[in-house]
């Protein structure tokens, strides 16, 4: 197993995480039930959302030459940058939805657990993090270290958003960290486009 890949993963997976609208689901969530319940359910539900990923990025590479896999990687990058850029134009928008949603399911769902994993899940599906993964297990061809790193950032944000997301929220603003995200996206969308080109 490569570390390696994993380390790098992490903080980029961590980034893109960090001013989502699941850490602010997760917050909800906590001061509403138990925090060790709300992290239990979102840490099932992502996990589950890296191995839908990872399968997905891997089935790219194994069905792709290499530079048409560098191509598509390159241009979910950039469609990561955007997704990004969007969030933080809008950011209210997406925490007032998100907000409804957790009300909806706590509502009709008693158990923390149950109602953290539903919104979780529901909330991550097309989201700039399952798509950073599916394209980073494609770049690196390593599964298994791509899942791990983005598993434990996408855990490490859900227990930071249950034990004191309030606090944090204070000090850094999301919609500036999600375009510090994009920007980062863009690079390493121009990284393998000319990977792609050579």
């Amino acid at each position: 197993m490569n570390f390696a890949i994993a380390l790098a993963v992490f903080p980029v997976i961590f980034i893109g995480e960090l001013p989502d609208k699941t850490m602010f689901a997760s917050l909800v969530l906590a001061t509403k039930g138990r925090p060790l319940s709300v992290w239990l359910g979102a840490s099932v539900a992502f996990a589950l959302h890296v191995v839908i990923a990872i399968s997905i990025g891997t089935a790219i590479f194994r069905l792709l030459p290499h530079r048409a896999v560098n191509g598509i990687v390159s241009v979910l990058f950039f469609l990561g940058a955007y997704l990004a850029i969007r969030e933080s134009l809008h950011e209210s928008e997406f925490e007032e939805r998100e907000e409804e949603l957790v009300e909806t399911e706590i509502r009709t769902h008693r158990q923390t657990f149950i109602a953290a994993f539903i919104v979780i899940f529901l909330a991550e599906w097309g989201d700039l993090t399952q798509i950073l993964t599916a394209n980073l297990a494609a770049r690196y061809h390593a599964p298994v270290e791509v899942g791990l790193g983005s598993v434990l950032a996408l855990w490490s944000v859900a227990g930071i958003a249950v034990i004191g997301g309030s606090s944090l929220t204070r000090f850094i603003n999301p919609a500036k960290l999600r375009i510090v995200t994009a920007i980062v996206l863009i690079v390493l969308g121009i990284i393998t486009a000319v990977l792609a080109i050579r």
